[in-house]
């Protein structure tokens, strides 16, 4: 608990707004993106997908190949639960909404599905993106395959197994305009899947990674991914990083709030 509490202080400490960034590309993101109202209607489908989810009071055996929950005590989960817990909350699927919407990305993965609320959001934010989503534990799988019968997402594709698996040969010649990382938050394997997904990338790809502020070995994996050479540009939000590869810009970091 300290260790967030502190690196939240920390990030208060160097982030900024709009008025302290020069890149025009960042500021146009900051300002018609992140700083911009969320489509009214798409607010009330991924809240109507939450309380969906928030009333499966279902109980299912959890498989985790992650680093584990620092909530849970055991395997046997109510959906309800993660939902509410594991889930992404409605914060960061607005700000997600909004960055499909401003990217409008067509060739969209997301590395850990969990119940499938994430991918439902991206579904939301561009209904003609085509969205892979991998998941290793089969029972979360099952729910975020219901959630996206129930709510007709038909543009997202799941692939249930160990990511170290299912990843090379979902990526295997592809070129993805948006990745969303958000199934292992640990150093090692969070790295393995940047270098994996970085050879999928072209000048006008996003990634996001979620909780880079987790623990120290996240954010030691979020300093090296920032730093590596095709990245251009990097936006610290505290509870995501966003980074860029851009050729044309200069290489910045960025510390914004949102």
């Amino acid at each position: 608990m300290w260790f967030k509490v502190k690196s939240f202080i920390l990030f208060l400490f160097k982030s900024t707004n709009q008025h302290g960034v020069h890149s025009p590309f960042v500021y146009n993101l900051i300002t018609n993106c992140f700083y911009s109202k969320t489509n009214s209607t798409k607010i009330i489908l991924v809240k109507n997908m939450k309380q969906w989810l928030k009333s499966n009071n279902k109980i299912i055996t959890v498989t985790d190949f992650g680093s584990g929950s620092k909530i849970f005590k055991n395997n046997e989960r109510k959906v309800s639960e993660i939902a509410k817990v594991a889930g992404i909350n409605l914060k960061k699927s607005l700000l997600l909404i909004r960055i499909i919407d401003y990217f409008q990305p067509q060739n969209v993965l997301e590395i850990g599905t969990s119940v499938g609320l994430s991918s439902a959001t991206i579904s939301v934010g561009n209904s003609t993106s085509h969205i892979k989503t991998l998941e290793g534990c089969k029972n979360t799988a099952a729910v975020a395959k219901q959630l996206f019968t129930n709510f007709n997402l038909e543009n997202i594709k799941i692939t249930v197994g160990n990511f170290n698996k299912t990843l090379p040969l979902i990526i295997k010649n592809k070129k993805f305009d948006l990745i969303y990382f958000d199934g292992n938050h640990q150093k090692e394997a969070t790295l393995y899947y940047f270098n994996l997904c970085v050879e999928t990338v072209h000048n006008n790809s996003v990634f996001i990674f979620d909780d880079i502020h987790w623990s120290s070995e996240m954010q030691e994996a979020w300093l090296i991914i920032k730093n590596h050479p095709k990245v251009t540009i990097s936006i610290n939000t505290y509870f995501w990083g966003i980074i860029f590869f851009r050729k044309e810009q200069e290489k910045e970091h960025f510390t914004i709030r949102v």
